[in-house]
């Protein structure tokens, strides 16, 4: 490697096209409801078939483009199992509608279908927890609303999840088209997520787990509000380095293709690093971590955004206060407060 990435592909392609991007496997783009407008799809080619590699976000213009991709490139030929990579909204939203569009399988790892059947629910019993987790990160009353809203809003995503599946789980071999892709879990960014490895072609789909130009979302959840998912972040991104080559192509979901998985990794590494020096410095004095987004994100947010940015805020102190470099404390306010530990 010569220290930098390298983008082998100049543009994506169109939505409502597929252009070829390794041997059987195509790369399709869908627009997206919110800042981050795009993500990445792939479809390989099966034996008298096609795998379909995530779904995009339920919305009528995904839906008719998927419809444009059925009629102008799959040959005639059906869509015999779709496999989802994760829970999210813009991986999940249409797998419901395309398993009964084809009456094709669901292929997931079981927690991500866990966490989407209880995500896409009415959640009326996880209103407590998370109204709790906004109070202990320091947010008023109306800051915290955001987060009964990213409940609704992962709803109209995801209208449907099916009520079966095919369970796939790390290190499982799935042959798609006379090859085998071998599953490597990531962990942190969703609880189990599914990376697929072929190493016939030289080529990862790494989904969310590592991306070119933008840090992965590692937050800490409502209802596991004491968790540390940047830990498992971080040990997963050690395990896919040291389970895949370094010379691959990255199909990540967002941004471009890529070579330079090693380097990308500790870019990654180096990031949360860098944030964690920020945090200990900020907390000389004890802090919650409502009043630290200012410090780790000095860009105005929108609402949508401060969801994610409390939840990585809280993934950063987390992982401090396990490894001993923060101690917490909880106010008679109810607020979570940190500050660095001494020695």
């Amino acid at each position: 490697m010569d220290g930098a990435l390298q983008f082998p592909v100049a543009a994506p392609p169109v939505p409502g096209n597929a252009q070829a991007i390794a041997p059987g496997v195509w790369w399709l783009r869908m627009p997206l409801p919110f800042a981050l407008n795009h993500i990445n799809l792939w479809l390989i080619e099966d034996s008298g078939g096609w795998t379909v590699i995530d779904s995009g976000y339920a919305t009528a213009e995904t839906k008719a483009l998927w419809e444009r991709i059925f009629a102008e490139h799959l040959g005639g030929m059906p869509v015999r199992r779709v496999l989802v990579t994760h829970y999210h909204p813009d991986h999940i939203g249409l797998a419901g509608w395309l398993c009964e569009r084809w009456q094709a399988p669901l292929w997931i790892t079981e927690k991500e279908w866990l966490s989407a059947r209880v995500n896409s629910g009415e959640g009326e019993d996880l209103a407590q927890a998370r109204r709790d987790y906004a109070r202990r990160a320091g947010l008023d009353r109306a800051a915290s609303e955001v987060f009964e809203a990213r409940h609704h809003s992962y709803r109209r995503g995801v209208p449907t999840v099916p009520g079966s599946f095919r369970r796939i789980a790390d290190g499982q071999r799935i042959e798609i088209g006379g090859r085998r892709w071998r599953v490597v879990v990531g962990e942190g960014h969703a609880p189990e997520l599914a990376c697929l490895y072929c190493g016939e072609i030289g080529v990862l789909i790494a989904s969310d787990q590592v991306l070119p130009r933008i840090s992965p979302n590692i937050s800490v959840s409502p209802h596991e509000p004491d968790g540390d998912p940047l830990a498992r972040y971080l040990a997963s991104l050690d395990r896919l380095r040291a389970a895949v080559p370094a010379e691959v192509l990255v199909l990540p979901s967002h941004n471009l293709p890529f070579r330079g998985l090693h380097l990308r990794i500790e870019e990654l590494q180096q990031h949360h690093r860098a944030r964690c020096d920020e945090v200990l410095e900020a907390c000389l004095e004890p802090k919650s971590a409502a009043e630290l987004l200012p410090v780790l994100f000095p860009r105005r947010l929108d609402p949508h955004q401060t969801a994610f940015a409390l939840g990585e805020a809280l993934a950063h102190l987390h992982y401090l206060v396990d490894l001993g470099a923060l101690a917490r404390r909880r106010g008679a306010d109810g607020v979570d407060r940190f500050r660095r530990a001494s020695g």
